[in-house]
């Protein structure tokens, strides 16, 4: 029996279920007898809430509907595998019962800590001598991953932060008043989402007038002495803020206005009110009209206007991970890597999920303006391919159709 199990973990994207189908279809493709899925990751697997795929993906006009559904098919979780010593019986049982399904591969989509589970999986699958290969999918919006260029995800959640972008900044210059707009970026602790927005700049478009990356120290400050200049300028002023923006001391910006309670397993805590404490002081000082906006989950479900580019790259790296634990690999990653710019060309490469595990990978600091207040021209260009074309929604009586396990 060549069986194979997939889960997804993790905060979704709009392409992590083309990562899902490449699993699917690469494993299938390769004489996979059954393809299980794993509901709400490895805690649904602890758990034995374990669907057959192919109960679900039954034939082609289903593969078209997963690929351009959102969120996580077969649901997430943030669930963190405990250290392997002195909790042998945890990682025990989850081998009993890959064993009893007849596992030889697992395959785990997602971000840096969906790594860390593979990466202790397959280390004690060494220990034990065990045949079962391990293998990590990329997906993240937040593009934080170390060892691959982009992450499947980012491309489409970019698209969205520039697209919507736009439209704010055409709405803000409506009145012949002046307001200010503090759009809210997701991304912790890493600016790639948040630098997106610099792509809505254009010939038709102005563009935001500052991006405030977490790379960098965020001074109160500084900030409202240039909303204050801008606003001699403008009648609108669009700002463009990471949830993630720290002041001097290291506290979380929307710390200062909202005691943050809730902490995930990994320790990260909920960011949010970002903005909404900006534009209050800015709206304080100033006197005028602000909004503050929250693209939060928005951000990571918009599959209606997802990238084509991101889309094949999500099947194809997650195809590599299949291909490889085939061919007798585990412990690895199949990654993106960038061979050329003109015309944009990506292929896949492993690299070795250690490497990868809890890794933040940050927005380099040349690629940050000086004064910190906006990104360079090599940043834009790095995104820019990730955007390009698009995958239209299947849509049934004026709405999108997605596909919805039945479990």
């Amino acid at each position: 029996m060549k069986n194979v199990i997939v889960g997804q973990s993790g905060g979704p994207t709009s392409v992590i279920n083309s990562s899902l189908l490449g699993v699917f279809k690469t494993a299938k493709d390769r004489g996979a007898d059954k393809v299980y899925g794993m509901v709400h990751g490895v805690k649904g697997l602890l758990d034995e809430q374990i669907v057959d795929l192919s109960t679900q993906i039954k034939n082609d006009l289903d593969m078209d509907l997963l690929k351009r559904t959102p969120s996580s098919f077969l649901g997430s979780c943030r669930y963190k595998l405990p250290a392997i010593q002195g909790n042998e019986e945890v990682y025990d049982k989850i081998f009993e019962i890959l064993n009893r399904y007849e596992i030889f591969a697992f395959f785990y989509i997602g971000g840096n800590d969906s790594m860390d589970t593979i990466d202790k999986l397959s280390t004690y699958g060494k220990l034990i001598k065990s045949p079962i290969r391990f293998m990590g999918c990329p997906k993240t919006i937040d593009n934080d991953l170390n060892k691959t260029d982009h992450t499947p995800g980012y491309g489409s959640a970019a698209k969205y932060i520039a697209a919507t972008t736009k439209e704010i900044i055409r709405d803000g210059l409506v009145y012949d008043y002046p307001v200010v707009s503090v759009i809210e970026i997701m991304g912790r602790n890493a600016g790639w989402l948040t630098a997106a927005a610099a792509l809505a700049k254009g010939e038709d478009c102005e563009g935001v007038d500052m991006i405030y990356l977490p790379e960098r120290v965020f001074d109160i400050d500084k900030f409202l002495e240039r909303t204050g200049e801008l606003l001699k300028e403008n009648r609108s002023v669009v700002i463009a803020v990471s949830e993630g923006v720290k002041v001097a001391d290291g506290r979380y910006v929307c710390e200062l206005a909202d005691h943050v309670d809730y902490v995930d397993a990994f320790g990260h805590k909920q960011l949010a009110g970002t903005a909404r404490f900006l534009a209050g002081k800015v709206a304080e000082k100033y006197r005028v009209k602000t909004r503050a906006i929250e693209f939060s989950s928005l951000q990571r479900c918009a599959a209606h206007i997802t990238s084509r580019i991101d889309v094949t790259e999500a099947f194809n790296s997650a195809g590599a991970a299949v291909k490889a634990a085939f061919e007798g690999k585990t412990g690895m990653v199949a990654c993106l890597k960038r061979v050329s710019e003109d015309p944009y060309m990506c292929i896949t490469e492993l690299a070795d999920v250690a490497e990868i595990a809890n890794v933040e990978k940050k927005v380099p600091d040349e690629w940050i303006t000086p004064d910190g207040t906006y990104v360079t021209k090599e940043l834009i260009h790095y995104i820019r391919p990730l955007i390009q074309s698009e995958i239209s929604p299947l849509w049934v009586d004026g709405l999108p159709r997605h596909l919805k396990l039945e479990y």
